[in-house]
């Protein structure tokens, strides 16, 4: 037999899901708000009706003391039931719906009364007040109960006072008034909390959509796992409202961006202060995997809009892989240069061999020294106008390359570039990219060649690179520095568009310039330049002079 389930426990609290939550909140407050209305309306409601009962007993009270004949019966006639005073006042309490309306002299002693037998007696209350000419509205105790009383002076008609009419309103009239306008109240407190209870309810349902039923634990914990995987992934997120502001960047995108948290809140224009990366980001620029260059940084950026006008953009980092990209085409230049040259070599070899075989010796020499000349005189001339190693032995290099592809390399006469670089590895970059563009424009040209003059004009470095190639037309000489622009088919293991972006990135961020034209001739020419680009000269000492020399100079100048 199976065990027989645990029985489950009761669990009493606020329901988990929000829908639930947000429902039963609002309908609180709903009642909430329902019941302080009613309260703070009927509180000054009973205040209102016993101001209303004293003031309509004391307008009876002055009408009646305003009968011309009243007083003068007051004085004339002795206090009983059926004076004249008392058959007055029973028709003005009968007419008017008052508990009692009282005469009395300046004794306080009654001439009229609801009750005939009080009549003749003094009056309960003190009416001194009333007497001494004031006017008086009160809720009292008489000897007919609870009552809201009015009372005013009775004068003759020489304005001289001769007694005081008292009216009393029931009391438990005016209670029974406020008790009948409760249900009334209530009724419409209770259509509110209705109307209350559907606008939560519709409310309910639209957050319920909203959220898609999930409890706040279940938000809560959506959230921390939101922001978790956004500062833990390795992949730049860039999130934009509506209007175009960043309004969410993770830790990576802040790294690739070299942004901070002063960007929230900001458009990408205000934040990277314009340009691809930010033409990209606010949506100017569509496509997928597009190219960006952010510093020295090569960016993969891939926008999309979201549900509420606003956008998500990811970034990822090429910069590696582009530097391996590059270094691989280096690479398989330098094979296929290699592979040239050990044909070259072996053919070299063979006619060597045969001259010897021959016994055409001097023939021999001669061809060895040939050679042998040709490739030291190019790298001699090479190292002889730039001191720079590294940029001496990238044109080296280069030179190999383009003879491979039927391309003369050269270096321009005018070149003189001494050994005073103070980056002499950005200079590598941006002379490796333009000679590597001008190779592939004149590869396949007759007469195909490609010039490279690097010069110093103080501490500026003035960089030109010349080639026979299509040339540039001039609608296109600025848009080929653009980032991801390029009319060559990209390879498999990268993407083209970046060389020439890079070539002026490092430029201005030197504070020089990069241009593209025509060169003399035909074909393009690309001007780099660079101010303050090369460290000053180290004075040349002056030598020493001998005390001996010296004096023998002194003495020859005398």
């Amino acid at each position: 037999m199976s065990p027989t389930p645990p029985a489950r426990r009761l669990r009493l609290g606020l329901p988990r899901r929000v829908f639930s939550q947000v429902l039963l909140m609002q309908v609180a407050i709903a009642a909430g708000v329902a019941v302080l209305a009613t309260g703070l309306f009927l509180a000054p409601l009973g205040d209102q009706l016993d101001d209303q009962a004293m003031r309509r007993a004391l307008a009876i009270a002055q009408t009646t003391a305003q009968r011309p004949r009243l007083a003068e019966d007051l004085r004339s006639t002795p206090p009983t039931a059926s004076g004249p005073v008392q058959r007055e006042a029973e028709r003005i309490r009968r007419a008017t719906g008052a508990e009692y309306v009282v005469v009395m002299d300046r004794r306080g002693v009654r001439w009229s009364h609801t009750d005939p037998r009080q009549i003749g007696g003094v009056v309960s209350t003190d009416p001194s007040r009333a007497l001494s000419g004031r006017e008086v509205m009160v809720i009292d105790d008489g000897t007919l109960g609870r009552t809201a009383r009015g009372k005013v002076p009775l004068r003759d008609s020489t304005g001289t006072i001769v007694g005081a009419v008292s009216v009393g309103i029931a009391y438990d009239s005016v209670r029974a008034r406020l008790i009948h306008a409760i249900p009334e109240l209530l009724a419409y407190a209770g259509g509110a909390l209705a109307v209350g209870a559907l606008a939560a309810w519709l409310v309910s349902r639209r957050v319920q959509r909203q959220t898609r039923d999930l409890a706040f634990s279940d938000i809560a914990a959506l959230l921390a796992e939101r922001e978790a995987m956004l500062h833990g992934i390795r992949e730049g997120v860039v999130a934009l409202d509506r209007a175009g502001r960043i309004r969410l960047l993770n830790d990576e995108a802040q790294r690739l961006l070299g942004l901070g948290d002063e960007a929230l809140g900001r458009s990408p224009d205000e934040a990277l202060g314009g340009g691809r990366t930010a033409d990209v980001l606010a949506g100017r620029v569509t496509g997928t995997d597009l190219l960006m260059v952010r510093g020295q940084r090569v960016l993969v950026a891939n926008r999309m809009p979201t549900g509420d006008g606003g956008a998500v953009a990811t970034l990822r980092d090429r910069t590696e892989l582009e530097q391996l990209g590059r270094e691989l085409d280096s690479t398989r230049g330098l094979i296929d240069a290699l592979r040239a040259q050990d044909h070259e070599h072996a053919n070299r070899m063979h006619t060597l061999l045969g001259l010897l075989e021959l016994e055409m010796y001097d023939d021999a020499a001669e061809f060895v020294g040939e050679v042998v000349g040709d490739h030291r005189a190019t790298a001699e001339q090479i190292t002889e106008r730039i001191q720079d190693p590294l940029l001496a032995a990238l044109l080296v290099g280069k030179a190999t390359v383009a003879a491979e592809r039927g391309v003369a390399l050269r270096v321009s006469d005018r070149t003189r570039l001494p050994d005073l670089l103070i980056d002499s590895r950005g200079l590598v970059t941006i002379v490796g990219n333009l000679v590597d563009n001008a190779l592939d424009a004149a590869a396949g040209t007759p007469h195909a060649r490609v010039e490279v003059e690097l010069r110093a004009e103080g501490r500026t470095a003035i960089l030109r690179v010349r080639d026979t190639g299509p040339g540039i037309p001039v609608d296109r000489r600025e848009l080929v520095f653009t980032e991801g622009w390029s009319t060559k088919t990209p390879p498999a293991h990268r993407r083209r568009g970046l060389g020439l972006s890079l070539v002026r990135r490092l430029a201005e961020r030197q504070g020089g310039s990069a241009t593209a034209g025509e060169a003399h001739g035909g074909g393009a020419e690309f001007t780099v330049v660079l101010p303050e680009a090369l460290t000053e000269p180290d004075p040349v000492p002056a030598p020493a002079v001998p005390p001996a020399a010296r004096a023998v100079t002194e003495e020859e100048s005398r």
